[in-house]
């Protein structure tokens, strides 16, 4: 049996976000191709995470800039590596390129982090986002490299791969589309979730973690939800969210029927009971997980471009698209008071979930593609010059800076 270490930037959390669920999800993955699998993370554990144990997974909690991951590394002697975000692979990369050298690194983007950074920043700046804020933003510096460094990398939107060919010009030998995934079970038909009449409310859900979920909440309750209001005085919005902070719980105001109710103890009975998802997210990257999940719930949802990017392809959203304020709350209404408007949606979603999110759709490609690169490792990173390069010259500066770190911890 081969063996796959996981390294976590945090202890998954598939209730808190749709990270956490992604990261079952290629557990899974792995373990229907037999692997044996260690999740280990330096992070802090967490009431919230998933008892791995479980789910037959050995768990670990590892050290920053500490020489005991290297003899942990050795004895495990993985054949694969998967890294937790670019940040991680930062971390223990150099690490792992020392101690195991022919174990395949791959990299779970999640989402790409410098376009989501780069967006943040134009949108506070109250500008366009171009490509050129890309291009200057540090952080690509730091995760195109990291993306380079490793032999292949996973990515949950198109568009983001499309990014990374054409602007930086990364080999698409590099790279894998697999978005979120469903397993077959969980694809919902109109028969199987509550009907429009059984349904009430509108909803937003999201980490508040996330900058751009506690800004699409303040646009929300300023902008969007007073327009609502006005055209349908009973309308009630319920804000659920992991890590709610004390500006957040500030916005409750069960006058304006805009009520902030934290986490969720089950997110999808809640988007199940809800009549329409509102998500106005003003910036972001990737692909959004309430998004799906309203999607899979027969939930008909209102967002923006930046929240339907990379989800639907050429087929009809399930709902509407919107930028427009005034435009979003007029067919947030639509589609609460219209039945006919409604179902239509719905079967939007469930259709757009079949054709792009089965599991069933992705898992033979990606068990070929992870064999055909651990029986050609080596003429894969002869291929990969640049990811060498960055190899060599990372893993001498970030090792003596992180053994100058673990020497002055020991003092």
């Amino acid at each position: 049996m081969q063996s796959l270490l996981i390294i976590g930037f945090v202890w998954p959390e598939p209730n808190s976000s749709a990270a956490g669920g992604r990261m079952i999800q290629l557990i899974s993955l792995y373990q229907k191709q037999g692997f044996k699998i260690t999740f280990a993370s330096p992070a802090q554990d967490s009431a919230f995470s998933t008892d791995l144990e479980s789910l037959n997974v050995d768990k670990k909690t590892i050290l920053l800039n500490s020489s005991t991951f290297d003899a942990f590394i050795k004895e495990l002697n993985p054949a694969v590596v998967l890294f937790d975000r670019f940040m991680i692979e930062e971390q223990f990369g150099w690490r792992v390129a020392e101690n195991c050298p022919n174990a395949i690194r791959i990299l779970d983007t999640e989402d790409l982090h410098c376009l989501r950074l780069a967006r943040q920043k134009a949108f506070k700046e109250n500008r366009v986002y171009t490509t050129q804020d890309l291009v200057v933003e540090e952080v690509a510096k730091r995760e195109i490299a990291s993306i380079l460094r490793c032999d292949i990398s996973l990515m949950i939107s198109q568009y983001e791969i499309e990014i990374l060919t054409t602007t930086f010009k990364i080999d698409q030998a590099l790279l894998l589309y697999l978005p979120l995934l469903l397993e077959s079970e969980a694809i919902l038909n109109a028969t199987t979730t509550p009907s429009f009449e059984n349904r009430s409310d509108f909803t937003f859900i999201g980490n508040f973690l996330h900058e751009p979920n506690w800004n699409a909440v303040q646009y929300l309750k300023q902008t969007i939800w007073p327009l609502i209001k006005k055209q349908v005085p009973e309308a009630v919005c319920k804000i659920y969210g992991a890590y709610p902070s004390q500006k957040v719980l500030q916005l409750h105001n069960a006058k304006e029927g805009f009520l902030i109710l934290g986490r969720a103890e089950d997110a999808q009975e809640v988007v199940k009971q809800a009549r329409v998802v509102l998500a106005p997210l003003r910036f972001g990257a990737g692909i959004k997980g309430k998004l799906l999940e309203a999607m899979q719930c027969g939930t008909p949802s209102v967002t923006t471009t930046i929240g339907a990017e990379s989800m639907h392809g050429d087929l009809p959203w399930n709902g509407f698209i919107q930028d427009n304020p005034e435009l979003f709350a007029n067919q947030a209404v639509l589609l609460y008071q219209n039945k006919k408007t409604w179902l239509a949606s719905q079967e939007n979603g469930f259709e757009t979930i079949k054709l792009r999110y089965a599991r069933t759709l992705f898992e033979t490609d990606f068990k070929n593609q992870m064999q055909s690169i651990q029986k050609n490792l080596e003429q894969h990173r002869l291929n990969n010059f640049m990811g060498a390069l960055l190899q060599h010259h990372t893993l001498k500066s970030t090792m003596y800076m992180s053994k100058w770190i673990a020497e002055k911890n020991k003092n």
